[in-house]
């Protein structure tokens, strides 16, 4: 698929019924749907193509064939990228890439948000508004770490990152990588690397006899059986070695990774004295599983409710309509639960929006009977993963004092202990007497492992009232985001 392909053109089409945020697998399905049953969209992303991370795509110049192997279902992105091109080119959908939404709110009238468009050359930036009666919310999810010694050197990625190194431009970060974590992500991480030519080693820190309370879950799901023994197979045929019940538990260097520390776990995921090894690394690559972004959800006033893993996300009803009603969400601001789930809980939305709007009874596209077997089949699944795959309580163990917690911040472990021993019972008192997660990610990097430090079971949900920087020359030149917001 070239550059052009994916890139659909981007008229200044009619005003739009639907305004769909995210252009990942969720977002992709949701606005395919309502397309082809004739509402008028628009879609935006903060991207330079659609796909999000899960179709990330090579730089321009390059042909998406060129990593077709680390991509799966390439058939149904190219059917969704096909029906919203023809949406564009008819005057029925418009496509806004390298936008950023920021901010939104919700009237009698419907939804209006607020976006920074980035599609330019830096310094061009300037603000648009949006707005519709409906919204559809697919903004995903991201990379959730956990510190340990060193992870704040060079060559120290999440894993995502080194996969988006990968599908983004053919760049391999390491001759030599370590992946460690828990959950399946790390096959496809792994197997990338050993096709491009790095000698992997495998660290899951959970044991896979975890499964076998599940397999009723992974019976109904016999494609997820064939995709585990698809990576097993490519392991295989590459000699990587997977070691269950360890973890990456330091990483040390010279200005940047030379070599991880690598510890045996009890079953409480803690280091078993005399069982660790130093092994030489020139990358690292770390999954700990996904944290939905929230933020926009949030903002707009979505009631929250427990995740398969605990985590707060979206609660949604039978047609993925929030409680708001003029917003709906799909994928993994649900649940993180893969891109086969996202992609029909995208099509789900677009349905329940189809029915609302839509004047002609004849316009549905697909069967909502199925698409919710389908849904229930695939979020069992996801619980029974996130039972097999748990972040290990004994993580904190692998700490020392003087490891990094925040790294916007450098806010050390001795720090956010400190604040704990002067009364911090929560993240959020932790954040005001120490300033960890008031840096440049907002704490998407540290909010976890600071409530894990202060106690708390579950991970808070943060709301953040910009969920994207903002330039204050956008705002000063367009003279409205001010306004908006009051």
């Amino acid at each position: 698929m070239t550059s052009a392909e994916r890139r659909p053109s981007m008229p200044d089409g009619p005003e739009a019924e639907v305004l769909v945020v995210g252009g990942g697998p969720a977002g992709l399905a949701a606005a395919a749907t309502m397309i082809e049953a004739g509402l008028r969209v628009t879609v935006i992303d903060s991207g330079l193509a659609l796909g999000g991370q899960f179709w990330r795509h090579p730089p321009d110049g390059h042909d998406l064939d060129d990593t077709a192997h680390l991509h799966h279902d390439l058939a149904t992105y190219r059917e969704f990228i096909a029906t919203i091109g023809a949406g564009v080119a008819r005057g029925a959908a418009t496509v806004l890439l390298g936008h950023h939404v920021w901010s939104l709110t919700r009237g009698s009238d419907g939804i209006t948000l607020f976006v920074v468009d980035r599609s330019g050359p830096v310094g061009t930036e300037s603000e648009r508004i949006l707005r519709a009666a409906r919204l559809v919310l697919a903004t995903g999810a991201h990379d959730r770490p956990l510190p340990f010694p060193g992870w704040d050197l060079p060559g120290v990625y999440t894993a995502g990152g080194l996969q988006a190194l990968l599908k983004g431009g053919g760049v391999r970060a390491g001759t030599r990588v370590v992946v460690g974590g828990t959950g399946p992500f790390l096959l496809p991480v792994a197997t990338g690397l050993a096709d491009a030519g790095a000698s992997v080693v495998v660290c899951e820190a959970n044991d896979p006899r975890r499964w076998l309370g599940h397999l009723p879950a992974a019976a109904r799901l016999p494609g997820k059986a064939g995709e585990g023994v698809g990576y097993a197979a490519r392991l295989l045929r590459h000699r990587v070695p997977v070691r269950f019940g360890s973890a990456v538990v330091e990483a040390r260097g010279a200005g940047r990774v030379e070599e991880v520390v690598i510890a045996r776990l009890d079953r409480a995921g803690r280091p078993l004295p005399g069982r660790a090894e130093t092994m030489v690394a020139d990358a690292v690559g770390i999954s700990w599983g996904f944290q939905p972004q929230l933020d926009l959800a949030q903002t707009v006033g979505c009631a929250l409710t427990s995740g398969p893993d605990g985590s707060p996300v979206v609660a949604v009803d039978e047609w993925q309509r929030s409680s708001v009603g003029s917003v709906s969400v799909a994928g993994e601001l649900c649940g993180v639960g893969g891109a086969a789930l996202a992609v029909d809980e995208g099509r789900l939305a677009g349905e329940g929006v189809v029915r609302e709007l839509s004047p002609d009874p004849q316009a549905s596209v697909v069967d909502p009977i199925r698409l919710r077997r389908r849904i229930g089949r695939q979020r069992g699944f996801a619980r029974a993963m996130a039972q097999a795959h748990p972040v290990p309580d004994g993580w904190v163990d692998w700490l020392r004092e003087d490891t990094s917690v925040c790294r916007c911040e450098e806010i050390s472990v001795l720090a956010v202990r400190s604040a704990i021993a002067e009364g911090a019972s929560d993240a959020r008192q932790v954040k005001q007497l120490t300033r960890a997660g008031m840096g440049w990610c907002q704490g998407r990097m540290c909010t976890q492992a600071v409530a894990c430090l202060a106690g708390e079971s579950t991970v808070p949900a943060v709301e953040r009232l910009a969920a994207a920087p903002v330039p204050l020359g956008v705002l000063g030149r367009s003279g409205t985001g001010g306004e908006g917001q009051r």
